[in-house]
């Protein structure tokens, strides 16, 4: 919208003509006479100061007051004066329902009709308002404004879709600022309507394309903008269809709709707002020079920390060094101490010197048996030591003859042989066990049985009747193994008796 002029009132009127100019004169009017015309019959056929209600849009607190008066059908500007406006607090708001009184002026110089007022008080909320407020506290219950569901925004897009009107100014401010910014981020303008009843449904649609194609389009943001205007222009960024396709969108969607003072439902639902096209640009596209003073920065940080690295390794590679060739020194001194402390060792088991202390105490004992035999080889002591050495052997041989023939006698009285004479022998399987019992044999054992003068072998045949097993006697100590006498070789050999 191009920005009104001051107004000035001694500027409002061209000089009226007493005879209104027939249809058919053939001299042209100048603009003024024509402008003068208009004004003159604005004000017979509007007289004297009217009251107005309607709601109040676009307003602007530039001194004087600004704003548009509109209903359902039509708009009319408004202007008031600042020696008028100083009496109303506070200013009036977009979408507030206004009774005003004034009076209708034509601006020659703007070319424009406007209503001057004098006064203006508040009748209540206008419909527009009230349906904006109605749908934000719905969606605000429904999580639509939630700031956890809302998605970051992409920090290097390869291509941002702007859905606007390829004819408005917002697109060129884009392009312009994104092209200057980086201009390797790639733009797809997606044109739409972004004004009247058929705007809606094509943002809409076109969010819902570009949110389902995202990833074949190479698409990594969309950016939803078109300029200023009134509510009604902006009206179809406050629809509720809009509203769901941004929440459905899966791709990062910043909103830039209007003036910095103009809020839209599509704002407030989209993952971030821009107060304008140009800070939305800006907001999605990174800044070469700033990625390139970084990219500097971050260079020399890295040399200063390679050169800073490379001094600390040069260090530490010195103390290694050093630590490494002190390690060494005392591991060589170690190994000589250990090597000295062996050959020292090796020195004392060597053979030859072995052989040596061998060789000296040898002679020592040879020289202190000598000089013992010399001491004690005494002819008149060895006769004595042997006459001793006799008795002492006499009476020991009388000692163990005596005992040996009490053995003997012993022996002889609890020998086998003498039970055999008495008239019982001695029957033994072929391993040797003795046979004490029927059950201690099988049919076809071989047996032996030892009598008196001799031995009989004979072989287990078929019993009638087993005898009875005879009970054992109690033994008072264990059976000890006996050796056979010298004149019964193998006799009782392996027995226990």
């Amino acid at each position: 919208m191009t920005e009104r002029l001051p107004f000035d009132p001694d500027k409002m009127a061209a000089p009226r003509r007493a005879v209104a100019p027939t249809p058919d004169s053939a001299t042209p009017w100048p603009v003024s006479k024509l402008a003068g015309e208009i004004d003159g019959a604005l004000r017979r056929g509007v007289p004297g100061p009217i009251r107005v209600i309607g709601e109040v849009s676009g307003f602007r607190d530039r001194t004087h007051w600004y704003f548009d008066l509109k209903d359902e059908n039509a708009v009319v500007n408004c202007v008031m004066f600042a020696s008028a406006a100083r009496k109303i607090s506070p200013p009036p708001r977009d979408g507030e329902q206004v009774i005003v009184k004034g009076r209708i002026e034509f601006y020659s110089k703007g070319g424009k009709v406007s209503f001057i007022l004098d006064s203006l008080e508040r009748a209540g909320e206008g419909p527009l308002d009230r349906a904006f407020r109605e749908l934000c506290a719905t969606l605000k219950a429904d999580g639509y404004f939630a700031i956890e569901r809302k998605k970051p925004l992409p920090r290097f897009p390869r291509r941002i879709a702007v859905i606007t009107s390829r004819s408005a100014a917002a697109l060129q401010d884009v392009i312009n600022t994104a092209q200057r910014r980086c201009p390797a981020v790639g733009l797809l303008v997606v044109d739409v309507p972004v004004q009247g009843d058929a705007a809606a449904p094509e943002i809409a649609a076109a969010i819902d394309r570009i949110s389902k194609h995202h990833a074949r389009l190479g698409v990594d943001a969309i950016l939803l903008t078109r300029g200023g205007g009134s509510k009604e222009d902006l009206w179809c960024f406050n629809e509720r269809r809009v509203a769901d396709a941004i929440l459905r969108c899966t791709v990062p969607l910043v909103a830039a709709i209007g003036h910095e003072t103009d809020t839209t439902i599509a704002e407030l639902v989209a993952d971030e707002r821009c107060a304008t096209p140009t800070q939305a640009a800006m907001r999605l596209t990174p800044d070469v020079r700033e990625l390139l003073r970084q990219l500097d920065s971050s260079q020399r940080r890295l040399a200063t920390a390679l050169a800073r690295g490379a001094e600390l390794a040069r260090r530490d590679v010195e103390l290694s060094g050093e630590r490494l060739e002190t390690a060494a020194l005392d591991a060589i001194a170690t190994l000589r101490t250990k090597a000295h402390q062996l050959e020292l060792r090796l020195e004392r088991v060597r053979p030859q010197a072995v052989h040596a202390r061998m060789i000296a105490r040898l002679a020592a004992a040879d020289d202190r048996l000598a000089r013992a035999m010399t001491s004690r080889l005494d002819p008149a002591r060895l006769t004595a030591s042997a006459d001793r050495l006799e008795r002492s052997v006499h009476r020991l041989r009388d000692q163990h003859r005596a005992r040996i023939d009490a053995l003997d006698k012993h022996l002889a009285a609890i020998s086998p042989k003498r039970v055999l004479e008495r008239g019982f022998s001695i029957t033994a399987a072929a391993d040797g066990r003795l046979i004490r019992s029927t059950r201690d044999v099988s049919r076809g054992d071989t047996l032996t049985t030892h009598v008196t003068d001799g031995a009989i072998a004979s072989v287990v045949g078929e019993s009638d009747q087993p005898a009875p097993r005879p009970s054992p006697r109690p033994s008072s100590r264990p059976a000890k193994r006996t050796k056979p006498a010298a004149d019964e070789p193998g006799l009782f050999h392996g027995w226990d008796v």
